[in-house]
């Protein structure tokens, strides 16, 4: 099930949880919440940023090992050796 998004559509009437934002999880097929389930107040759904892995650089060799990946390296036509 995905993870949505609400804030309160006016955040001075609203209360501490939905005036700072909370997360719901919602199977997709139901409908956006249109009020907060504490104080019955309007929210609205925020779309939010995608979680996305950032890699600025290859791993170097001895990073690799060291989380725990098995390096290869070819040595003939078809034949790896384990570095």
């Amino acid at each position: 099930m995905p993870l949505y998004e609400y804030i309160a559509d006016n955040p001075e009437q609203a209360c501490r949880i939905c005036a700072k934002g909370f997360e719901l999880q919602r199977p997709v097929d139901r409908a956006p919440l249109e009020c907060c389930p504490l104080c019955r107040r309007p929210v609205r759904k925020v779309i939010s940023l995608p979680n996305t892995p950032r890699v600025s650089a290859p791993l170097s060799v001895s990073a690799a090992k060291n989380a725990g990946f098995s390096i290869l390296k070819r040595r003939d036509q078809g034949v790896y050796e384990k570095l």
